[in-house]
């Protein structure tokens, strides 16, 4: 018998429960130099940015938000990243969300960008506010008409009796606003994530990966450091 067909017999009368354990994958890099990074993480973000995007990584922009409610309790989802600069990362949803609440009552917040056919991930903490009106408004006229209805008809994280309810109240808005332009819901807009800590991780060999973090400090002045893996 070979290794295959004596691997695949260990396997078949196996759950996935059981099987989990048993994913694996080398990650195989140049690693990171700490030396030859920007000063500005910021400056260095939009290195990896254009690195997936120039792999053609699937929505390069996705990104995982991490955020905390007043009781200390933590909720993740995933949301698309819509612009960043030096103030931050900018990202939008309903203010009346779960993660729009807790924004609101602990602006502290966490960001997490995975790209992993090229082995990285970029770990970003900082403070929320929301950006200005004029600015949502912006990006809300660029979204697809489909995407702005939907934006008005949801009522973001609030419970509802299915999904015909939902799809009613789509099809009275677009009847609503049938050659017209759809306004920006009050409780809709942007928020920018300002960032005191970002992390560069890259995945090596042996699980011996490279992590530089990058710290902001009270004179505003960004500091580079080496994590242990």
């Amino acid at each position: 018998m070979s290794f295959l067909e004596n691997l695949k017999g260990q396997f078949r009368n196996k759950s996935i429960r059981q099987l989990v354990a048993n994913f694996r994958n080398e990650y195989v890099s140049d690693g990171l130099n700490e030396n030859e990074m920007e000063d500005n993480p910021v400056d260095e973000f939009e290195k990896w940015f254009n690195e997936a995007v120039k792999n053609k990584i699937n929505e390069p922009n996705v990104m995982h938000l991490s955020t905390v409610s007043s009781e200390g309790k933590p909720s993740g989802r995933i949301v698309l990243l819509k612009g960043f600069d030096e103030k931050g990362f900018v990202f939008f949803t309903n203010y009346d969300s779960r993660k729009g609440v807790e924004l609101k009552e602990n602006n502290f917040a966490a960001l997490t960008f995975l790209w992993l056919e090229l082995y990285k991930q970029v770990r970003i903490e900082g403070t929320v506010r929301k950006i200005s009106e004029e600015e949502s408004d912006a990006y809300f006229k660029s979204r697809p008409h489909g995407s702005q209805i939907s934006a008005v008809a949801s009522l973001q994280s609030s419970i509802i009796s299915g999904r015909k309810e939902l799809e009613r109240k789509v099809k009275e808005l677009e009847k609503e606003f049938e050659n017209k332009p759809v306004p920006r819901p009050a409780n809709w807009g942007g928020y920018c994530l300002s960032p005191f800590s970002i992390e560069f991780w890259q995945g090596r060999a042996n699980r011996l990966h490279d992590r530089i973090q990058y710290n902001l400090n009270n004179n505003n002045i960004w500091s580079r450091t080496r994590l242990s893996p």
